[in-house]
């Protein structure tokens, strides 16, 4: 009888295999990602904040307890921040961008003494290649290093763990409730003391990690993203040349040139105790410039104060905010003239994208450009040139030229100068101002406001030329966009927030020179402008006074704001034998 053989006989016995995820790392639990990464970030990641309020004085309990209540505070709200976001595949992301904002902003509020708000966070999205080379600095990798590597590591060293979406939301739902329940106990507690801290420490609010950025980020986006996708309103669409301009021998050629970070402070016209501006001082003691001492920028940036200077608002009406409108170069290419931006900076923010415009570099300019930026003369250069290629019928009106330099930029000061224009030594060389003696940071700023004047000497010497042969009436109008710190009180740089700007960044020098041809067909009296070149004025008067010395009428022109009016013949002319009225204050 065959023998049959039933299949289990032949049956391989099966080998156990381990689960497929036995060996991954296990997961986190939402909540202790989320208060983990709160705590780190409340406490490593605000060291600049914590070391500043230890630097305001007081008893160390007193110390101890502005930092311990404004801790939980930052703690709370961080937690609760975080809990919005503690979804498995959102959270690393999210906490990953904050942890490297924390440690960027730590690097360049400990190094600079900056401070973080919409405006500043601006300026950063418009920075160019330039700029952020000028801001590199070994120290910065090894502050990122720090500050968000032992978190990145446990970060993504294990995921989060999956829930329900209906578990976690309401996890995250509890998350938030408790960061903001601690906010409101520790507010309480600690009440008294952290009002007094804020009210008279106003910095301090923009130092809080990575708070301050979330803020300014959701600010900048609500005030400028609806105005971006609108277009500007055309402004002075009434423009048109006035009287002088039907008599007119030559036509007029006005160099407006737009400085960059130059303070009065360490400007030599305005009693500075180095004579920083010795070309400047000989055209003065000729009677041929008027220096006017008192002029307050619109901004504390470039960012702010560029567009502002040829807004027709005011600061208080809103030219310090995202244009809406139109500006003073748009008004005069409407009247008829001829108009040219030049650029030796980061761009002009807008103000000339409706105009001819060009770059100093493009072409570089062999002794004044290095491959990646120019000197301010290299803005000269070929200028002859430039200005032919304009359309000839409205050079034949007269011709508006701006030159915006890249002046006495920061933090790279010791590039602004070439070496045959260093009178001040030994100048700092090193982008990290804080490791450099005082005394050589001055000296390379100094000497960057020293070939600021050259730069204007030459400038002012070819538009004399220009006059004297016959080619135009030729003026120049001079004023930087803002000022800086160097080192007071602990600030480097610019960009602080306006209501609590200092001096160095909003007090700034400006000049003004004008040939005898342009003085007699404006009617200006050359001793009526230096008697009022004291008086105080602001970026809010630059686009009427422009306005009125080219003679353009619109009525976006207000003679209340320009500057020059009261020296006007038509103004003398009103009170002969008086003293000429005060310069015009803003609005």
């Amino acid at each position: 009888m065959p023998v049959s053989f039933s299949p289990p006989f032949f049956r391989v016995p099966r080998v156990a295999h381990p689960p497929r995820n036995a060996c991954a790392r296990p997961a986190t639990r939402p909540v202790l990602a989320v208060w983990g990464m709160a705590l780190w970030l409340a406490s490593v990641g605000n060291l600049a904040l914590w070391q500043r309020i230890d630097a305001l004085g007081g008893s160390l309990a007193q110390r101890a307890a502005l930092i311990g209540g404004l801790g939980v505070v930052l703690l709370g709200v961080t937690a609760a921040l975080l809990s919005l976001a503690a979804w498995p595949r959102l959270f690393r992301p999210v906490a990953s961008a904050l942890l490297l904002i924390s440690a960027l902003n730590m690097h360049f509020m400990r190094q600079y003494g900056v401070v973080i708000d919409s405006t500043m966070l601006a300026n950063v999205l418009h920075t160019d290649a330039n700029e952020v080379r000028d801001l590199l600095s070994w120290s910065l990798p090894g502050t990122v290093l720090v500050v968000a590597g032992p978190p990145l590591w446990a970060l993504w060293r294990r995921p989060l763990a999956p829930r329900r979406w209906h578990a976690q939301a309401g996890r995250n739902a509890m998350g938030v409730l408790a960061g903001l329940s601690l906010v409101v106990l520790a507010a309480l507690l600690s009440y008294q003391g952290l009002a007094s801290l804020m009210r008279n420490h106003k910095d301090l609010r923009y130092m809080a990690n990575p708070l301050n950025t979330v803020y300014a980020g959701v600010r900048l986006a609500v005030d400028q993203l609806p105005r971006q996708v609108t277009a500007l309103r055309a402004l002075g669409e009434d423009a048109a040349l006035g009287a002088s301009y039907a008599r007119q021998v030559r036509p007029q050629l006005l160099v407006l040139v737009i400085g960059e970070t130059a303070r009065a402070q360490n400007f030599g016209l305005d009693g500075y105790a180095r004579q920083t501006t010795p070309a400047l001082a000989r055209w003065q003691a000729r009677g041929e410039l008027v220096n006017f001492s008192e002029v307050r920028s619109c901004g504390a940036n470039t960012q702010v104060s560029v567009p502002c200077l040829f807004s027709p608002l005011t600061r208080q009406q809103g030219g310090d905010r995202t244009p809406e409108v139109e500006n003073l170069l748009d008004v005069l290419q409407r009247a008829g003239l001829a108009v040219l931006w030049i650029d030796n900076q980061s761009g002009c923010k807008g103000v000339c994208d409706r105009v001819p415009h060009v770059r100093a570099a493009d072409p570089p300019v062999p002794g004044l450009c290095d491959g990646t930026e120019c000197l301010d003369e290299a803005m000269l250069d070929g200028l002859d040139q430039r200005l032919a290629a304009l359309d000839p019928q409205r050079r034949a009106r007269g011709t508006v030229v701006v030159m915006h330099q890249i002046g006495s930029h920061g933090p790279a000061y010791s590039r602004r100068a070439p070496a045959d224009h260093k009178p001040f030594q030994p100048e700092c060389r090193s982008v990290t101002l804080s490791d450099c003696p005082h005394d050589q940071l001055v000296n390379a700023y100094d000497n960057s406001i020293a070939y600021t004047d050259h730069f204007l000497d030459r400038t002012l010497t070819w538009l004399q030329a220009r006059a004297a042969g016959g080619v135009e009436d030729t003026g120049l109008i001079y004023v930087s966009d803002h000022g800086e710190s160097l080192g007071e009180n602990g600030l480097y740089l610019h960009g602080v927030p306006y209501a609590i700007a200092p001096d160095q960044q909003t007090h700034v020098p400006m000049v003004a020179w004008f040939s005898p041809g342009l003085r007699q067909r404006t009617g200006l009296s050359a001793g009526c402008l230096r008697e009022h070149a004291s008086d105080p004025i602001t970026h809010d008067h630059f686009f009427h006074s422009v306005l009125g010395l080219l003679d353009v009428r619109t009525r976006a022109y207000a003679p209340t704001l320009d500057a020059l009016m009261p020296c006007s013949a038509a103004a003398l002319a009103q009170a002969p034998g008086a003293r000429p009225a005060a310069m015009p204050r803003a609005m």
